[in-house]
């Protein structure tokens, strides 16, 4: 069994509340290296068989069409899992 992720993120002109939020709190932690954080969302979705150059073609679109919203996120990423991930 194969398993695709992709990573969606809002546009970089799309405000972060959720990103502000987090980089807020990150130094009040003890946490002060970070100066901004954008948050996204993960998918992962499994295949029967091998993840092809066409099921990831396929899972491209399903992110465009159905797990984005084109407006105010971009689809950064759909790339087989690696290893680690297939694995959790």
């Amino acid at each position: 069994m194969g398993r695709v992720v992709i990573d969606v993120m809002p546009k970089p002109e799309i405000l972060d509340p959720q990103g502000k939020a987090v980089v807020g709190a990150l130094p009040r932690l003890g946490f002060d290296l970070f100066t901004s954080v954008r948050q996204g969302k993960r998918f992962e979705l499994e295949v029967e068989g091998d993840v092809t150059p066409e099921v990831l073609a396929q899972a491209r679109q399903a992110a465009e069409k159905l797990l984005s919203n084109p407006v105010i996120e971009d689809v950064v990423s759909v790339r087989e899992a690696s290893a680690a991930e297939a694995r959790a």
